[in-house]
């Protein structure tokens, strides 16, 4: 059986080889080789030891207690840049569930297999004669087979497998929906049984595993594996909210399916992961404000509370503070209104100017996944296309205060005043006028303005900064609260 192996991982095999040391590729790029996918990245496995492998290859880097050498190879392929080359090995227990508590060479692959998770990535294949090559498979658990059925089996006893690293928990469902294999019974079982030792690893960890799980094309099964195998209450608690969730006449769905249709949606598209979260979480703050029950529920400002539980379930799994922001923004931002005829343009440009101009495509993408999650056939009705119309057509005219034709000096300057909290109220008062009338934005306009609003006493102008504030947060304009309030309910 014969392979496409890369010249850098074959050169590899030759130096080894000249050195009467065994060579193996292992773990997921074997399990991808025998799948006909393309490996994402190549690990080799070696009886020879780190110091001997630092002498073969002198242009590598040995940092760790595992084994473990990273070989330059000096090749221009991203992935082939740096090869690691790990020991056989043997692990003995792991008393944090992370980590083995001391790690021992082994003599065979055998014995190296054994330590690993699945079956699937339990195989080994055997690199020697360099070009010519010829390849061996040593597969001691039949993951060949496993492949072959499209099965997730851990190698060995489940439970002792879950008690040696818990992160492997994840792992099962992981790659459950990134190769659309089933997990086997047993092992099944034993995750939903040893669910909460996954409280022991790092959310760092978790929270990498999560994102791909997030980022399969079958993440709603992902999402629902979670659910059934007991492990999401210690991920993502607040999703479980909506199960049993009802909502009003304008969904079929329970929240929970809902939001799973919405990210399904969201896959499909094949949005980015900050589009496929939002979708996700975009009603997660729905069971908390739901108010009656039946056709007629309300579940006022959840886009709110929505944003607020974003934020803790996104700080929990350590993603960073940029990325955060960006779903919450589109969470809390999610449920906007827009008839067509009752907006003006002055409407949309506080719409671009509370949402940000460079997020509106993304916002978009998530009321789509939220309409589809709601069961209507269409993601883009004409209310939508019209909105983008009327964006495209607005969206050179100022919606910030650097857009405006004079900044902050300009108001010291004609005012005569050092800095402080009445030019940002000026700024806010006049990006307001100019939103409401572009054509104001003129420098000899503006000018005159400020002086205006230099003369008013503090409480004046205190009173418009705030009407401004105000308007920045609304779409619509002159509709009555009763009109607003029956297309905001969901």
């Amino acid at each position: 059986m014969k392979f496409n192996i890369p010249e850098e991982i074959l050169n590899i095999a030759e130096k080894l080889e000249k050195n009467n040391f065994q060579t193996y590729l292992v773990g997921g790029c074997v399990r991808d080789l025998l799948m006909g996918r393309e490996p994402k990245d190549w690990d080799i496995t070696t009886d020879a030891k780190p110091q001997e492998i630092q002498k073969i290859f002198p242009e590598s880097v040995y940092e760790n207690k595992f084994g473990t050498v990273a070989i330059k190879t000096g090749s221009e392929n991203e992935k082939l840049k740096i090869v690691e080359i790990t020991t056989f090995r043997i692990e003995g227990k792991y008393t944090d569930k992370r980590h083995p508590d001391e790690v021992k060479f082994a003599k065979t692959i055998e014995e190296d297999l054994a330590r690993r998770d699945f079956t699937i990535n339990a195989i080994a294949l055997a690199l020697t004669n360099n070009k010519q090559l010829i390849s061996k498979l040593v597969d001691p658990f039949n993951g060949q087979a496993d492949i072959k059925n499209k099965i997730i089996r851990t190698v060995g006893n489940p439970i002792d497998r879950f008690n040696e690293d818990a992160l492997r928990l994840m792992r099962a469902i992981r790659f459950s929906v990134q190769l659309n294999f089933e997990i086997e019974e047993k092992t099944f079982k034993a995750v939903k049984k040893e669910a909460g030792l996954i409280e022991m690893i790092a959310k760092e960890r978790i929270r990498d595993e999560f994102i791909k799980i997030i980022m399969a094309s079958l993440a709603k099964k992902g999402i629902e594996l979670l659910e059934e195998s007991d492990l999401l209450k210690y991920i993502v608690p607040e999703l479980r909210e909506g199960i049993n969730t009802g909502q009003n006449k304008h969904h079929i769905y329970t929240v929970w399916e809902h939001n799973l249709r919405a990210l399904n949606y969201a896959v499909e598209k094949k949005y980015s992961l900050e589009i496929r979260l939002a979708s996700l979480f975009h009603d997660v703050g729905k069971p908390k404000t739901k108010v009656g029950e039946g056709l007629d529920c309300t579940f006022y400002n959840h886009e709110i509370i929505g944003a607020k539980m974003a934020a803790i379930i996104l700080d929990r799994l350590c993603f960073s503070k940029n990325f955060a922001e960006k779903v919450v923004h589109l969470v809390r931002c999610h449920l906007f209104y827009y008839n067509v005829g009752e907006v003006t343009e002055a409407g949309v440009r506080r719409f671009l100017r509370r949402v940000g101009p460079e997020n509106v495509d993304d916002l978009i993408k998530v009321r789509e996944a939220d309409r589809i999650g709601s069961g209507v056939p269409k993601a883009i009705p004409y209310k939508l296309r019209h909105l983008l119309f009327m964006i495209d057509k607005v969206k050179r005219d100022p919606v910030s205060a650097k857009m405006l034709k004079i900044n902050g000096e300009d108001v010291m300057e004609i005012l005569k005043i050092k800095p402080g909290p009445k030019i940002g109220k000026i700024l806010s008062v006049l990006l307001d006028e100019v939103i409401e009338n572009p054509q104001k934005n003129s420098k000899e306009d503006l000018k005159f303005r400020i002086g205006e609003l230099g003369k008013l006493s503090d409480d004046e102008l205190e009173n418009l900064a705030k009407q401004a504030k105000e308007k920045k947060e609304e779409f619509e304009e002159g509709i009555e609260e009763e009109i607003k309030k029956r297309y905001y309910v969901k």
